[in-house]
């Protein structure tokens, strides 16, 4: 985001964009046009950003984090009188508390796992126990994208249960956990723009959770995704829209929660349709990367997020390319678990056009270094997504640091000389994954 906003600045001034001011920021936010680093006010101090937002004169604030989403650091500008784009602290409690959420689906009937909350951990053991499916154990709170395990076996289970509720590895997050039945089928992610009345989705794309080759090992934040994806056709958009979204939104509305900001659905496409596995109150990552390089040229990214703080989202224009984006993530040696920073980065030239997106970076002594678990990810937009999978990874070969870690099949299962016309490992049932890209759904600007 922050990287199509400076360009904003660069190829269509009519947006208004004079500068962007990104807190705290990285080595790569500290190369855009007309973009500055803020780290002399921590990202959690929001009162302290409130002052540094007017200071600036600050004509809209578009926030990142999900704790920062989730503390409510929307309400501190609005008082303020500084347009946010970011939902409500109630509204964020759809991420906040993953109980609140699976409580707040089963109030107003959106399609989801079986489930039970639990704060004791005897009683989840027993319900672990006697249930007869599998179960994925989620703690409650955030944690950073890491707070989900799944079990292979009742004994895994348990032991699953005893390190969040008693040994507290997720910490604050752990002091609840969701126990649900573990579905199976091919996992999307939805990500649709909100006023408070109308909505806006974004092509969905599809994130590859764990940390190795072949979905093995950790979760993680997200180790590459692809947008769009060639297995969701017209008709189930549609029923995700109707049996997920327009609930979820009025529900929220219902309940005094209205939601503004982007609403991230991860939604498991399974044989009985379509279900909510979790919810975030602002755009995901690595997913952003590969779904805002799709907006047409003309889609001025600033102007929808402030028209969706004016309420006005169906008063602008967006569109996207009829085209494919693969990003991938390139971490830390030990990711998702303890990693090493301080690595220096070497980014060579290429002869092949794809964009470099920095997280963990900063720069120390004028070079560009490691300082976080994800470094980095690299992107890039092809009319087909067999060439943009080999873009991207063609982009992978110019970076290089000490223990460097990506995977190598992101997108692989749909990459083949058939171009995309072969089913999915794990059929869904209700529905036909057979088709080629013409067949993907268009997304035209709100009604």
């Amino acid at each position: 985001m922050r990287w199509n906003l400076s360009i904003g600045v660069a190829e269509c001034t009519t947006w208004g964009i004079e500068h962007v001011y990104v807190v705290p920021g990285n080595a790569g936010t500290a190369a855009l046009y007309k973009a500055s680093n803020r780290a002399d006010t921590a990202s959690d101090d929001y009162p302290g950003l409130v002052v540094l937002a007017k200071n600036l004169q600050i004509g809209l604030v578009v926030v990142g984090p999900d704790r920062a989403v989730v503390d409510g650091i929307e309400g501190y500008f609005r008082q303020s009188g500084i347009p946010c784009f970011a939902p409500t602290k109630e509204a964020a409690e759809l991420e906040g508390s993953k109980s609140f959420a699976k409580d707040f689906m089963r109030r107003h009937n959106i399609p989801t796992a079986r489930y039970e909350n639990f704060n004791d951990l005897e009683a989840a053991k027993r319900h672990v126990l006697q249930i007869g499916y599998r179960v994925v154990i989620k703690a409650s709170g955030l944690a950073a994208g890491k707070g989900v395990i799944l079990p292979s076996s009742t004994y895994e289970a348990v032991k699953a249960l005893e390190d969040i509720l008693v040994n507290r590895v997720f910490g604050a997050a752990g002091s609840s956990v969701v126990v649900e039945e573990c579905l199976e089928g091919q996992e999307i992610s939805i990500h649709t723009l909100s006023d408070g009345t109308h909505t806006w989705s974004f092509p969905p794309g599809q994130d590859h959770k764990r940390v190795h080759d072949g979905d093995r090992g950790l979760n993680t934040g997200g180790m590459g995704v692809y947008t769009p994806t060639p297995f969701v056709t017209p008709p189930m958009m549609q029923d995700i829209e109707t049996l997920i979204l327009e609930p979820t939104f009025e529900g929220l509305r219902l309940e005094g929660r209205t939601f503004v900001g982007c609403l991230f659905s991860g939604v498991m496409l399974t044989s009985s349709g379509p279900k909510v596995l979790e919810y975030n109150t602002r755009f995901g990552d690595p997913e952003t990367q590969s779904m805002i390089p799709l907006l047409d040229e003309t889609t001025g990214l600033a102007e929808v997020f402030l028209a969706c703080t004016q309420g006005k989202l169906d008063q602008v224009s967006i569109k996207t390319v009829p085209a494919f984006a693969c990003n991938v993530v390139v971490a830390a040696r030990g990711y998702p678990q303890s990693y090493s920073s301080g690595e220096t980065i070497e980014i060579g030239k290429s002869d092949t056009d794809f964009i470099i997106f920095h997280a963990g970076t900063r720069i120390v002594d004028g070079k560009v270094t490691t300082a976080g678990g994800r470094v980095l990810a690299v992107a890039a937009v092809r009319d087909t997504l067999q060439d943009a999978v080999h873009a991207a990874y063609e982009g992978i070969n110019s970076v290089k640091f000490h223990g460097m870690h990506y995977r190598k099949d992101i997108a692989r299962r749909y990459v083949s000389p058939l171009r995309y016309r072969r089913s999915c490992a794990k059929p869904v049932a209700t529905y036909s994954l057979l088709l080629s890209p013409r067949a993907l759904p268009d997304h035209p600007s709100p009604p």
